[in-house]
């Protein structure tokens, strides 16, 4: 939490940052010496969001940063400035126009952050001086966020199914809880078909990871990360620029991890169950092929019609054994297609639910906590897509047509009818540096569910 610090006594040692906009811009300069007036006036400041003007003392101390903000919008209020004011420790002043203070801080917190593995950082970030309830409230957010991001940044060879199994090793042990995995051939006398097919061909064993925690009384919640650490696309080879990024198609299981963690550290009164299958899609001589006809651990026969279209096929087996402990609630995040991104662009993950009830509360809870999701249909006139002549269906079929509808059809297959089921298509990424979304690897939608699992678990 390098990025937030406990706010001292009597802010002595920290400075005050007043945010402002064009309706109050007049009532901050009034509270501003003559100097300081004729600073702004000679900088051309005119508080507009996502400015700053640094005001000094007689004796040229910075003592004051006004800034530019839109008022709804709090997280992005603050998230260029860790890096964009001078190293310091800072505090927002009372006077400003900001309601939500918290949401600032977070975004302040999120745009201080770096991933430093592999280089020293360039300097530090600015710190925003915070209460101690602010702190206790944040950090965990803040905590989950990197942590994500960190997984997604880190490159395949440090991060294969051996080092994500790891993570939640940790995870583990930081809250107690139990977690074991099947690894290699250990899947096939385990009845995981489809998570072994799709691993199979890399020197890096594929495995399925289960955490478990919670006490047995309390309902059961079920959440599941697709972790595929690397995709070629198998035989179906993928092209050197829809290669290039795939270190990040782990992306849902860091997802999932992060949650896990979340609903330890806050107690939430729930049975967790934590599975991430955790694959490289790789290209060998016994590489999945084309073609091919899994029966898989529900029972259906699936058709290989395309081998990059691998996400579905390890989570299908995680989704069927995760609805054999007959859950109140099965999620699961995924960066499953493309057609997402086409259909909603890189900020907006989607949203697919077979409870509208529960995708209603979903939705509500990433609009109050700044973390947007947009539902998309299951529309299960597309099926017929996914038909297969020899096999109970296939994996995709020959159009390019509802892509992203089409893959969460193929999962909810493996939902059995009753069991409430979310799953989330998210991009898990930045393309390129933004005021609190620094490039690569991102969190989407892990604060709107962890805010929609405390309403429904905790009230």
């Amino acid at each position: 939490m390098s990025a937030l610090i406990e706010r001292q006594s009597g802010n002595r040692h920290s400075i005050a940052i007043e945010t402002t906009d064009a309706a109050h811009y007049a009532a901050s300069r009034r509270r501003l010496t003559a100097a300081q007036k004729r600073w702004l006036g000679d900088s051309g400041f005119q508080a507009a969001p996502g400015t700053f003007a640094l005001l000094s003392d007689t004796a040229g101390k910075l003592v004051r940063v006004l800034v530019g903000v839109e008022p709804q919008q709090p997280l992005a209020a603050l998230a260029a400035l860790p890096f964009g004011l001078p190293e310091a420790s800072y505090h927002l002043a009372d006077e400003g126009v900001l309601d939500n203070r918290e949401q600032a801080a977070l975004g302040w917190a999120l745009g201080a952050y770096q991933f430093d593995r592999y280089r020293q950082p360039k300097r530090a970030p600015a710190r925003l001086a915070v209460s101690a309830a602010e702190l206790l409230a944040l950090a965990p957010l803040v905590e989950a966020t990197a942590l994500v991001r960190d997984l997604v940044n880190t490159p395949t060879e440090d991060m294969g199914p051996e080092q994500l199994s790891d993570a939640i090793r940790r995870l583990g042990k930081t809250h107690k809880a139990k977690v074991r995995d099947w690894v290699g051939d250990e899947l096939l006398k385990a009845n995981f078909p489809t998570i072994h097919a799709v691993g199979r061909a890399s020197h890096r064993e594929p495995r399925l990871v289960e955490l478990s925690w919670g006490r047995k009384e309390h309902p059961r919640l079920v959440v599941v990360g697709k972790g595929v650490c690397f995709d070629t696309g198998g035989l179906d080879l993928k092209s050197s620029d829809g290669m290039r990024w795939m270190k990040k198609d782990m992306g849902g299981a860091a997802h999932a991890i992060a949650l896990a963690g979340l609903v330890m550290q806050a107690s939430l009164p729930v049975r967790l169950t934590l599975l991430v299958p955790a694959v490289e899609n790789a290209v060998a001589g016994n590489a999945m092929r084309p073609g091919e006809v899994i029966t898989t651990r529900a029972g259906h026969t699936v058709e290989v019609d395309n081998t990059d279209a691998e996400g579905r096929l390890i989570l299908c087996d995680a989704l069927a054994y995760g609805a054999e402990q007959q859950p109140d609630l099965l999620l699961d995040f995924a960066t499953l297609t493309g057609a997402a991104r086409v259909a909603l662009g890189p900020d907006l993950p989607a949203l697919f639910a077979n409870d509208d009830a529960a995708a209603a509360a979903l939705l509500a809870a990433g609009r109050a906590v700044d973390d947007p999701l947009w539902q998309m249909p299951l529309w299960r006139p597309y099926r017929k897509m996914l038909d297969s002549y020899l096999a109970d269906f296939a994996n995709a079929g020959p159009s390019r047509h509802a892509g992203a509808i089409t893959a969460a059809l193929y999962l909810e297959r493996f939902v059995p009818d009753g069991t409430p089921w979310l799953h989330l298509d998210t991009y898990a990424w930045n393309d390129a540096d933004r005021p609190g979304r620094p490039r690569g690897g991102e969190a989407m939608g892990v604060r709107a569910m962890f805010a929609y699992l405390q309403q429904r678990y905790a009230g």
